[in-house]
C-alpha cells in the first residue's frame, strides 16, 4: 500500500463511531461500486462482447483477486 492509501487518525476515528451495522453498509456499497467500475472498463476493452461475456469476466477478476 502507497503512502498516500493509509487512512489518517481522523478517518479511524470516524470508523470506529461507527456501527458495525454502517460499516458493513459501506463495505457493501464499495463492492458494488468496484464491479461496476470494473465492468466498465472491460466493457471499454471489449466493446463487441455480449452483456453475459462481460459479468462473466468481472466474476472472474474478482473471484481471483489478490491483495
Amino acid at each position: 500500500m502507497l503512502a498516500d492509501e493509509q487512512a489518517t487518525p481522523e478517518q479511524f476515528a470516524i470508523l470506529r463511531a461507527m456501527s458495525g451495522e454502517r460499516r458493513l453498509k459501506l463495505a457493501e456499497q464499495m463492492f458494488w461500486s468496484a464491479r461496476k467500475l470494473k465492468a466498465a472498463g472491460v466493457r471499454h476493452q471489449h466493446p463487441d462482447w455480449p452483456e453475459e461475456k462481460v459479468i462473466a469476466e468481472v466474476n472472474r477478476i474478482i473471484l481471483h483477486a489478490r491483495n
